[in-house]
């Protein structure tokens, strides 16, 4: 059975959202010099990054910077720009997929990072590249309800050991063409940092009011692109076609949403072709979807937000804005902000 659930906010908003940026930055060039032995052995081409992806460049965290680090320097961002005091923050989510360890959660060391009050509940959120706006809907419902008034959601990703790891196995004399096609997807990836703090709009004058959104699963598609910290396998066309297939069965059912006519799309950032197909299936115009993949890369459940961050000096009030999402497993999902 296919069908999309679909969730609305009452009197949630958008206080401010912020991005942080990794210093170091990381070349396709720099890449494809390093796997030019195996290029030659296998009698292929480098610039596929480049060329076909459309991914120049990614950045990386300094040596020995932890994810939850990196997640407390966006939310430290975030409630600057909020202007509230950190002690009506009611609940912090973590949506890193990036972790240091299995336990404790990250959220807990972002939480003492941050020096947020004892009452501030706080967890970790994990679904592959759209738990950022998973944690939206949570922090939105229990704002919604009242048991909060500020919620404030991080994302912390890196991706040096993962590409460091991934070079190192491509660049081995029994590396093959197949190994190639398979971790290609590792090395589109990018370091980055973002956090959002949301809170009740009929409090915060001249907030952007989340107004709900719909979410779709294809839950057969769990074992095409699989990955930890040191390794990941994907089968890049077929996630690509599954999510392509995904996202126009949700879509059909948002007709009446008026959706076709947004101000901006924010879609998950993943490739060129992703991003090609993506426009195609739904219908959209490129012109109101800016991209950050070509200098960041796939910076996960961060990317939404990063670009989101990107855009807000050149929205205006009242622009539609709707955030797009894919996350292997495959899971998508869709949130219409009112700016």
């Amino acid at each position: 059975m296919h069908g999309s659930s679909t969730h609305t906010h009452t009197d949630t908003a958008v206080i401010s959202v912020a991005a942080a940026h990794a210093p170091e930055v990381v070349t396709s060039a720099a890449f494809d010099e390093r796997l030019m032995p195996t290029y030659e052995r296998l009698g292929t081409q480098p610039g596929l990054l480049e060329n076909l992806a459309g991914i120049r460049e990614r950045r990386w965290w300094p040596e020995g910077m932890t994810f939850a680090e990196a997640s407390a320097l966006a939310g430290e961002k975030a409630i600057e720009a909020a202007g509230i005091d950190r002690n009506r923050i009611g609940l912090l989510i973590d949506t890193s997929v990036c972790r240091d360890h299995l336990e404790p959660s990250a959220a807990v060391a972002v939480h003492h990072m941050l020096d947020l009050p004892s009452n501030c509940l706080n967890f970790d959120l994990s679904n592959a590249c759209l738990g950022f706006m998973n944690a939206m809907q949570v922090a939105g419902s229990m704002i919604d309800l009242g048991q909060i008034e500020y919620a404030l959601i991080v994302d912390g990703e890196g991706s040096r050991h993962t590409q460091q790891m991934t070079l190192d196995r491509l660049s081995r004399d029994d590396a093959t063409m197949g190994d190639l096609f398979s971790e290609f997807a590792s090395l589109t990836l990018g370091s980055g940092a973002a956090a959002m703090v949301l809170g009740r709009h009929s409090d915060n004058p001249g907030s952007h009011r989340v107004v709900g959104g719909i979410s779709q699963a294809d839950s057969s598609h769990h074992k095409i692109c699989v990955g930890t910290l040191d390794q990941m396998h994907t089968d890049a066309k077929a996630l690509l076609d599954a999510g392509a297939l995904l996202a126009k069965r949700a879509w059909a059912d948002v007709e009446d949403r008026g959706w076709r006519a947004m101000d901006r799309y924010i879609i998950h950032q993943v490739s060129q072709v992703h991003t090609t197909t993506m426009c195609d299936v739904l219908g959209i115009d490129p012109a109101k979807t800016p991209l950050t993949f070509p200098t960041l890369g796939n910076v996960g459940p961060a990317a939404v937000p990063i670009t989101l961050a990107e855009e807000v000096d050149s929205l205006s009030p009242g622009d539609r804005v709707l955030l797009l999402g894919l996350g292997s497993g495959i899971n998508a999902m869709a949130t219409e902000i009112i700016w």
